[in-house]
């Protein structure tokens, strides 16, 4: 059985092991070994002095820049690393340090250190962070007793074999670690891309989330892809998963793959961008974020509204910012018969220019709209450069055009009722009493 020559392989190692320490050559490497760890100490302060990471990784996203003080952290380690190999590989090749077991085995122990620092700064889960820290100083041991090969041997004699596929514990382990680190990769690769494109001054919001949407999708494609490679995986023998992944979008996810497409197209057409004040529906707001399935729009009192990518395609939208930031405002107002009309208009025309939200660059203008019921009917029209304070500007107008009208005595018209009477009601004699 493969794991009885794994137990064999452990207990001969630990006999050579004892019989290594007892040897002349143990105390030699020891001593090597310390002087490695003194010099990779002092290699620390020189790369503090050249490596400043805030002013290198400025504008980068948090994650990355945590990696960056990691691996600058960690440069120490990989120095040892590199000079323990160093003069193992040296005295292996000589006659002096015999087969320098124990400078390779500190060598490798060390760089399973190094591999730990790197890929557990990217991680926060607790539980994650010790699965991989276990796994990585597994495999280092395994590495340095000379059992690396034997358990991979064993994990790899189970396997199941689905058509041209062959499942075993062992492909699986590489698939789950490569992929993972794959991933992990394309995820930095691609928060670096999108600092860099989203600080691009030549694109436009609309090209600037789409090129990073595709970036996103490339990248991880492009990881599956290598690793399945990496791992022996014909990619021919996927077909079936393919298949059903098919016939799940036909069943059931419609709706997921028409908002991905609907997102892509509302960032090629430029109908809607980040920042553009839009009204789908009841909902009226600024849009924060374009995603891969909705559009996040900021309410504006601490709401935020999630609509799919669909809507914004099938159905009616009114984008205030679409041609140009300005916006149209109107407010309608009344005022008595008695009132000259003329004056009324420049009355209205003064007040809303002397809002200082009211672009100067259009000046308002007020018309004369009916002859109603109670009095006459105007219409102020003027315009604003910021549509998301229209209702605050007409608010703000119509306070100061009552303040102007009370100053002129001109008064609101409210609902008047005449009553007329035809004439004088015939007197009626009352009934005499004995007559009831």
């Amino acid at each position: 059985m493969p794991f009885d020559h794994i137990r064999q392989g452990l207990l001969s190692a630990r006999e050579a092991i004892g019989a290594a320490v007892m040897s002349s050559d143990f105390y030699l490497q020891l001593g090597l070994i310390v002087l490695c760890a003194l010099a990779a100490w002092a290699s620390r302060a020189l790369f503090r002095a050249r490596f400043d990471v805030s002013s290198m990784a400025m504008g980068w996203p948090g994650r990355l820049r945590r990696f960056m003080r990691v691996l600058v952290g960690s440069a120490p380690i990989a120095v040892f690393a590199a000079l323990v190999s160093l003069l193992g590989i040296l005295m292996r090749g000589t006659e002096l340090g015999g087969s320098a077991w124990l400078l390779l085995a500190t060598a490798q122990l060390a760089l399973a250190w190094l591999a730990i620092r790197l890929v557990t700064s990217a991680i926060r889960d607790p539980l994650l962070v010790t699965l991989v820290s276990l796994l990585a100083w597994c495999v280092a041991v395994l590495g340095i007793v000379g059992q690396l090969q034997t358990v991979s041997a064993a994990l790899d004699s189970v396997a199941i074999v689905l058509g041209d596929l062959r499942l075993s514990p062992l492909l699986v382990i590489k698939l789950v670690v490569l992929l993972a680190l794959a991933l992990w990769a394309s995820k930095l690769l691609s928060q670096f891309l999108e600092s860099r494109i989203s600080r691009s001054g030549d694109l436009t919001p609309s090209m600037q989330v789409l090129l990073i949407k595709l970036t996103h999708v490339v990248l991880m494609v492009v990881a599956v892809v290598l690793v399945l490679s990496a791992v022996g995986i014909n990619l021919s023998a996927l077909a079936i998963f393919s298949g059903a992944v098919g016939v799940g979008v036909g069943l059931g996810l419609q709706k997921i793959v028409s908002n991905f497409i609907s997102g892509i197209i509302l960032l090629v057409d430029k109908s809607v961008k980040p920042g553009d004040l839009v009204s789908v529906g009841d909902s009226t707001g600024r849009i924060s974020a374009m995603n891969t399935r909705y559009i996040s729009i900021a309410a504006g009192d601490g709401r935020a509204i999630l609509i799919p990518n669909e809507d914004l395609v099938t159905q009616k939208v009114v984008n205030w910012t679409y041609s140009e930031t300005n916006a149209l405002v109107k407010v309608k107002f009344g005022a008595p018969y008695d009132a000259d009309p003329r004056h009324v208009c420049q009355l209205a025309v003064s007040v809303a220019t002397a809002v200082a939200q009211v672009s100067e660059s259009k000046p308002p203008v007020c018309l004369l709209t009916e002859f109603g019921d109670n009095g006459m009917l105007f219409a102020l029209s003027f315009w604003i450069s910021d549509p998301s304070g229209m209702d605050a500007t007409r608010s703000e107008v119509m306070a100061a055009l009552w303040e102007a009208f009370r100053r002129e005595n001109i008064r609101m018209p409210f609902p008047v009722r005449d009553i007329r009477m035809a004439g004088p009601l015939p007197a009626t004699e009352a009934p005499a009493e004995g007559s009831r």
